[in-house]
């Protein structure tokens, strides 16, 4: 065998043309007339330069009433690969919208126009998509690896804002509000129409629409710094966000817009196991977090009742074994090889619910039963709930089929 022509590359099989995806990068302004030129020049030098696949620029001006929308149009004559539209409605929300409905583009991204994200994350994030590895991907400030250099207060805020996200919601994104996002343009059409908010939240409506239909999220650490400069309030948007929070809360279990993408063999040959509602080790590891939960429900309220009413004793205890839970859910996950649709401990509706059925089992109490039967008339509700969120682990991490 001649083992030097058996390994020579083959002309032909390298000089197919090879069709890459394209990628849109959205740049929503208001009134940045003095920030937009440099933006749009730096941008299109690095990916001039440094990005691999095709691309476009596109600037929304929505609602700007200085010279933004002059300065856009004088880019676009500048550079042919900058395209610009004008919109009348103010927020970043409503310009991600208009622009990925419209976007010719295989991907859709955005980035702020100060540009405090480091564009070397750019192409790490796009490449999970035109891989098909995942549907969205987001940049991190607060994952390992990531550099940031902001205020004390904004950290706090943005730490505070996703804890919450991470401990009420059970979402497996880090950062919900870094302006440096894509998708696939085919995947996140149809979560656009049901994302109400056009403002700042637009951001975590859409990425907690995107877990809760099954769609993988992606997260590269970037470089962050912060632009004094910005348009956004920090408090005040943190209070909209919150608002958002409480009226994704009450609507999610009906959002259900887009289809996980199949599980499926890589090889043609591959013989599959027929798909198992639970897997054992799933069993057990939600076994263990309720059983864990319960003890821990029991050795905090116990002592918390002594010196609190009892409708607060059960919501710090409550509150607290949900944090310890959802860290031990995530262990778990992590040590057995869990699904990453498995159950949270607790998500934002569910802790309202168990806080509403404990506390109503509790006060219901006739007076002369005591603090011991009240104690245990607590554990034991809060027992049973976890019982039947453990019966119903088989619709929380059934396959599809």
């Amino acid at each position: 065998m001649n083992t030097r022509s058996a390994m020579d590359r083959s002309p032909a099989v390298l000089g197919e043309p090879v069709t890459l995806a394209t990628v849109d990068i959205v740049i929503p302004v208001l009134n940045e007339q003095k920030a937009l030129p440099g933006c749009i020049r730096t941008l299109n030098a690095f990916l001039g330069d440094s990005f691999p696949l095709p691309w476009r620029i596109t600037i929304v001006d929505n609602g700007s009433i200085d010279g933004t929308w002059r300065v856009a149009r004088g880019l676009t004559r500048e550079f042919p690969q900058v395209h610009a539209r004008r919109l009348e409605t103010r927020g970043r929300g409503a310009a991600l919208k208009a622009a990925w409905r419209d976007s010719p583009a295989d991907i859709v991204a955005y980035m702020d126009v100060d540009l405090s994200t480091g564009l070397g994350a750019l192409f790490p994030m796009v490449a999970a998509l035109a891989s098909g590895h995942s549907e969205v991907a987001i940049g991190t400030r607060l994952a390992r690896g990531a550099r940031t250099r902001r205020s004390l207060r904004r950290e706090l805020v943005s730490r505070g804002y996703n804890a919450l996200l991470r401990y009420g919601f059970g979402v497996g994104f880090s950062d919900a509000q870094c302006g440096f996002k894509a998708a696939r343009t085919d995947v996140i059409r149809p979560l656009l129409d049901s994302v109400e908010d056009d403002g700042w939240f637009f951001d975590t409506e859409l990425l907690l629409l995107a877990e809760h239909n099954g769609l993988r999220v992606h997260e590269v650490p970037v470089d962050w710094v912060e632009d004094l400069d910005s348009r956004v309030r920090i408090i005040r948007t943190a209070v909209e966000d919150l608002r958002g929070l409480a009226r994704v809360a009450r609507s999610m279990s009906g959002l259900k817009v887009a289809n996980e993408p199949a599980l499926t063999p890589t090889h043609p040959d591959a013989v599959v196991a027929r798909p198992r509602a639970v897997t054992l080790a799933r069993l057990g590891s939600f076994a263990l977090i309720g059983g864990f939960s319960t003890v821990l429900y029991a050795l905090l309220y116990l002592p918390l009742r002594e010196h609190w009413p009892a409708a607060a004793a059960n919501l710090v205890a409550l509150l607290l074994t949900g944090f310890a839970g959802a860290e031990a859910s995530r262990w778990t996950v992590n040590v057995l090889g869990g699904h990453r649709t498995a159950p949270r401990v607790r998500t934002g509706p569910a802790f309202l619910a168990d806080y509403a059925i404990t506390t109503m089992a509790v006060l219901g109490l006739p007076p002369p039963g005591g603090r011991v039967f009240e104690a245990t008339t607590a554990v034991g509700t809060y027992c049973l709930l976890t019982l039947l969120r453990f019966a119903a682990l088989d619709l929380w991490v059934r396959p599809k089929r």
